[in-house]
């Protein structure tokens, strides 16, 4: 039985280094994550409108500016969040 369990340990941490989470976490796609990051960076709550996700953009980028002691990195990373989201609404929506 002893044997089992450290089987069964082993199985787990190898698991674990291989797909870089543990067997009981779920698997989120690349994009979910990419779009849970955008929601982060903007400031907003899944499944906000339209007007939100431009409202928090500008909000976003009129504090990331270049002219505002930021990077063009930061703007471009705010449009592309901006563009993410918008691209996940419904086509009724838009």
């Amino acid at each position: 039985m002893f044997r089992l369990i450290v089987l069964a340990g082993l199985g787990v941490l190898v698991f674990r280094w291989m797909t870089g989470r543990w067997p009981w976490q779920p698997k989120v796609s690349i994009r979910s994550q990419a779009i849970i990051r955008a929601y982060r960076l903007l400031g907003i709550e899944p499944g906000a409108n339209r007007s939100d996700i431009i409202a928090a953009h500008k909000r976003l980028v009129a504090m990331v500016h270049p002219d505002r002691g930021g990077s063009n990195e930061q703007v471009h990373e705010a449009n592309a969040a901006r563009d993410l989201l918008l691209d996940e609404l419904p086509r009724e929506v838009r």
